[in-house]
């Protein structure tokens, strides 16, 4: 997918620790999952607010209105997120990341989750065979 490459020589990434030291630290983030609704229900980030990619440049204006603000981006895998963070980019949001790795990365490094239910972690699930 070289429209996702291209979009990442565009724009800075963040790794999930990075991220997670932010947010320990009480740092002013704005995490922002561009999954659609039905994977954030599922499960996401502490904190984080939800706009599917096919409709952020219709709501981020009015959801996040400070384009100084510090937000990471993070879908499933980062190829959304990366493109989402080149459009916010493009909008004339200065301070936008991706995370590396996103979701995924996040919950294979132990981190929690949180959804309806409540907080779980990734490594709370054993694959049974």
């Amino acid at each position: 997918m070289q429209f996702v490459a291209d979009a990442k020589a565009r724009i800075v990434e963040v790794t999930p620790q990075q991220v997670k030291a932010d947010m320990d630290a009480n740092k002013p983030v704005i995490l922002l999952d561009v999954r659609d609704s039905e994977e954030f229900a599922a499960g996401h980030l502490p904190r984080a607010m939800n706009i599917s990619r096919g409709l952020l440049e219709f709501k981020v204006g009015s959801m996040i209105p400070d384009k100084n603000a510090n937000i990471v981006l993070y879908c499933r895998t980062d190829a959304r997120s990366a493109l989402a963070t080149a459009i916010m980019q493009e909008m004339g949001y200065t301070n936008v990341r991706n995370m590396q790795g996103a979701f995924k990365a996040w919950g294979e490094a132990g981190y929690p989750i949180y959804n309806r239910h409540g907080e779980f972690t990734m490594l709370s699930f054993e694959k049974k065979e």
